[in-house]
């Protein structure tokens, strides 16, 4: 498994992890009440600002992590021009590549502890009247950390395919990333076995 946070040290990292979550939660309320593709594009560049401002070493490693979202901006655009209403689709694709790129922000300078932390003090409530949120707790940071991991996964299979065939990987490489997927859940339901479950 990877470790999300960034080893650049920032000023973000000295802030508290409850307040950059609340700070990203209302800054993408903020978002969906941008209408127009001018104010989205104006939101991502005051957002590719925040990671320039936390150097250019750690602005490049965040930035790369956004590759990803192209897949997403073809099928916006294609059904977009498909339906006559471009403008709405730019506001969409901006709108999401913004969002993304602020949540990749916080988990780069957010310890995964610290986010599961935060998690279980709002969870709190559920614990006083005898739940357990061990369970979803431990969720919670196998999603954060597998997401990124599983891209990974999906890039190095893609690049292994260009090395040796012309052809786009397109879906050739979904059974084989499948599998690699399961066989991570397994490893981790193991290594979860291995130190009592979750009780």
């Amino acid at each position: 498994m990877i470790s999300l946070t960034s080893p650049v040290e920032t000023w973000a990292h000295r802030w508290p992890a409850g307040l950059k979550l609340a700070i990203l939660c209302a800054t993408t309320v903020v978002l969906f009440s941008l209408k127009t593709p001018a104010a989205q594009g104006g939101a991502l560049a005051l957002t590719l600002g925040l990671y320039l401002s936390a150097g250019r070493v750690f602005a490049t490693s965040g930035l790369r992590t956004l590759r990803i979202l192209w897949p997403f901006f073809l099928v916006i655009a294609l059904w977009h021009l498909i339906e006559g209403t471009p403008a709405t689709g730019m506001t969409i694709a901006l709108r999401l590549t913004t969002a993304v790129a602020l949540a990749n922000f916080v988990t780069m300078t957010t310890r995964l502890t610290d986010m599961v932390g935060v998690a279980a003090w709002l969870l709190t409530p559920f614990r006083r009247i005898g739940l357990s949120t061990r369970t979803l707790e431990t969720a919670i940071a196998l999603v954060i950390r597998f997401g990124p991991l599983l891209a990974h996964r999906g890039a190095d299979l893609a690049e292994a395919w260009r090395a040796r065939s012309p052809r786009r990987p397109s879906w050739r490489i979904a059974l084989p990333m499948t599998i690699l997927a399961l066989d991570d859940a397994d490893h981790v339901a193991e290594a979860l076995k291995a130190r009592g479950g979750v009780q």
